[in-house]
């Protein structure tokens, strides 16, 4: 919900409407505890921060309202600040992602292989914060031990690949990088925020031999995957070392840090206290707020105000305008 506005600067944050998938592996969580309203059944991930074409996201509300945020920013390149990694274009891509099956066993390219061999595509690195997990979730992180590229075809090929891959439990909370090259999956369970590159390029490598609405299989790459997978064996992820930090009515702690992206959990309360929590944009970067619980008011000026949910997504241009920030709420900080 936004409320009507006098005002006519530009640099105000403005809510997204994502585009959603409905891959085979999805559920229904994403429209029922989020509320997304998306016509989709199963619904396995919205894109809520994107300009990719395969999944763009809109603006609701204010002066761009129903537009592409891709058009948008190509209006206004200023919004994307003058940080160096934005090159012109968003940098990121943020999705939600219910996965009631198995997701395929999968790997991404880096950017040099994607742009030699992809047509100047990004590569895809990646980072998931889990959300929800059911009390058996895991994922696929890595392999547990070394092998070479044939092996990994013919147990593709025969079905024993699942020997191969390092399964790691998971929990709400946790927080998991995937460099580019890692071969991964998420399993069955998990409701997982994820953090990437603005790439959709994905190699398959196994599929669990499933086939979709139509009893056809989906399409493996196996020969670009093992050309790009890191085939070595996997030491366990750790979880980042996370340390709080506190202000009146607000709490922080890193997450996650590479050269793509940083992400911050943020825990707003302001309902003991009288003061509201300030947030806004600096001119070197654009930010985005994912509200991943409760539910909270972003103050803009005294005529215009957005009512935030959980499972909304605010994007902040660059040098924006500062709001105040009233709830009890939790978000990811993002920026590329």
């Amino acid at each position: 919900m936004i409320g009507t506005s006098k005002g006519t600067g530009l640099n105000k944050p403005f809510l997204l409407r994502p585009t959603g998938k409905d891959y085979i592996w999805g559920g229904r969580r994403l429209n029922d505890d989020f509320s997304k309203n998306i016509d989709m059944s199963p619904l396995a991930e919205t894109w809520e921060c994107s300009t990719h074409p395969d999944g763009p996201s809109f603006v609701v509300g204010g002066q761009f309202d129903g537009r592409p945020l891709s058009d948008v920013l190509s209006e206004h390149p200023e919004f994307l600040g003058d940080h160096p990694q934005t090159r012109g274009e968003l940098p990121i891509l943020i999705k939600f992602i219910d996965a009631k099956k198995d997701l395929s066993v999968q790997v991404h390219p880096d950017d040099e292989y994607a742009q030699k061999y992809e047509n100047g595509q990004l590569g895809k690195s990646e980072m998931w914060y889990v959300l929800d997990a059911k009390q058996d979730a895991q994922l696929v992180y890595g392999l547990n031990h070394d092998v070479d590229a044939d092996t990994m075809r013919h147990s593709i090929e025969n079905g024993t690949v699942e020997k191969h891959l390092q399964k790691v439990s998971i929990k709400p909370d946790d927080v998991f990088f995937i460099e580019a090259g890692t071969i991964h999956a998420i399993g069955a369970g998990a409701l997982v925020a994820e953090i990437q590159e603005s790439s959709n390029l994905t190699y398959r490598l196994y599929d669990y031999n499933r086939t979709d609405k139509f009893g056809n299989k989906r399409e493996l790459h196996i020969e670009k995957g093992l050309a790009v997978a890191n085939l070595k064996g996997s030491g366990k992820p750790k979880q980042p070392v996370r340390s709080m930090k506190y202000r009146q009515g607000c709490a922080k702690e890193l997450l996650c840090r590479c050269k793509y992206f940083e992400v911050h959990r943020m825990l707003v309360n302001t309902e003991r206290v009288r003061q509201l929590v300030e947030y806004g944009a600096d001119e070197t970067s654009f930010r985005v707020l994912l509200c991943t619980n409760g539910c909270g008011t972003l103050f803009i000026n005294e005529n215009e105000y957005i009512k935030v949910f959980r499972g909304d997504c605010i994007f902040f241009p660059a040098n924006s305008e500062t709001v105040k920030i009233h709830g009890k709420i939790q978000f990811l900080d993002i920026h590329g």
